[in-house]
């Protein structure tokens, strides 16, 4: 049996910001929209995509460290406001 046959087996990436592997579905898709970075919901946004965990020091280290422009590959800086936005809410809902 190969690997993509197992049901409930959900695909590792990478989070920009930690470096650290997760499952997908624990990660938040970031697209380049005219020059904004803008969270992925539903990941079907077309174009490349960058992964990174749904926390603001994730999102910082990423800013920081410049993940976003070598993962769209381009010279930056990217607008993240709509993304930190979405990341704090994210954060404020969690217990």
């Amino acid at each position: 049996m190969s690997g993509r046959t197992r049901t409930g087996v959900s695909p590792e990436r990478t989070c920009v910001g930690c470096r650290e592997c997760s499952d997908k579905r624990g990660l938040l898709r970031v697209v380049l929209i005219e020059g904004r970075c803008v969270p992925d919901l539903r990941g079907t946004l077309p174009g490349r995509g960058a992964y990174v965990h749904p926390t603001v020091a994730c999102l910082e280290q990423a800013v920081r460290r410049r993940a976003f422009n070598r993962a769209f590959r381009g010279p930056g800086p990217f607008d993240t406001a709509d993304l930190r936005e979405h990341v704090v809410r994210i954060e404020q809902a969690t217990p």
